[in-house]
């Protein structure tokens, strides 16, 4: 129960890497509030609570956490990992594919830690992981909108951590490799099977393995951690 009673809100939690964060910190005593913009295609378990959430609207954001603090008096822990991912070159980009990857990846998360400090600032307590990638840190031909949203991630979440520290609340990213979920089965399997062989491991990751690295940086474990990056990626980054 390394969650015990504290209050969690994960985003993107239909399916993949959101849903294990939320199956898992639901089992480790965590009340937890399961949200995206889609509802999820199968129940969630007990003690899991789903809200339909659109990480770009400042409207959904206010409401959301409002709502979150009024049935359970406080907001102890925001996973950001609500995302999209596109792989336009820069000279193919069009301005509203730019503009759509940018509110989703990256001002959804300034929204979400906009919204989740002014709670934990009162509470002087609090933890928020933000969701980047292996491309917030390294770069491949292509995708350049997903790159730039992902890199932003992982300054934002060093700028709150120093920013918040003394309010006692602790913000980090997670810096996943190739992970299987509905949104990498959906692209194109020769891309899938070059990030994979590309990873010293051979292989995909699980998204129960991010979920554990999302469980360690939640908890009161990691109380001496704040505004590092976590990298899960099979050895990716590494190399």
């Amino acid at each position: 129960m390394r969650l015990h009673g504290k209050v969690a809100l994960v985003t993107g939690a239909a399916n993949g890497i959101g849903r294990a964060v939320a199956e898992l910190f639901v089992k480790e005593g965590a009340i937890v509030i399961a949200s995206d913009i889609v509802m999820p295609g199968r129940a969630y378990s007990d003690g899991i609570e789903a809200i339909r959430l659109d990480v770009t609207s400042e409207r959904d954001w206010a409401s959301a956490v409002e709502a979150i603090v009024g049935r359970h008096g406080r907001l102890d822990v925001l996973i950001n990992n609500a995302g999209i991912i596109a792989y336009e070159p820069l000279h193919e980009l069009e301005m509203s594919a730019w503009m759509r990857m940018i509110a989703v990846d990256q001002t959804g998360v300034f929204l979400g830690m906009r919204e989740a400090v002014r709670v934990m600032r009162s509470q002087k307590s609090g933890a928020i992981v933000n969701i980047s990638s292996i491309w917030g840190s390294a770069a491949v031909a292509g995708a350049h909108s997903y790159h730039a949203a992902k890199g932003a991630v992982r300054n934002m979440s060093k700028n709150a951590a120093m920013t918040y520290v003394a309010d006692g609340i602790r913000v980090n990213s997670v810096h996943p490799g190739f992970i299987h979920t509905p949104l990498t089965n959906a692209q194109a399997p020769d891309l899938n099977e070059v990030v994979i062989a590309s990873t010293p491991m051979k292989r995909g990751g699980k998204p129960i393995e991010v979920a554990y690295g999302c469980l360690f940086l939640a908890s009161d474990e990691a109380s001496y951690v704040t505004g590092t990056e976590l990298v899960i990626d099979g050895g990716y980054l590494a190399q």
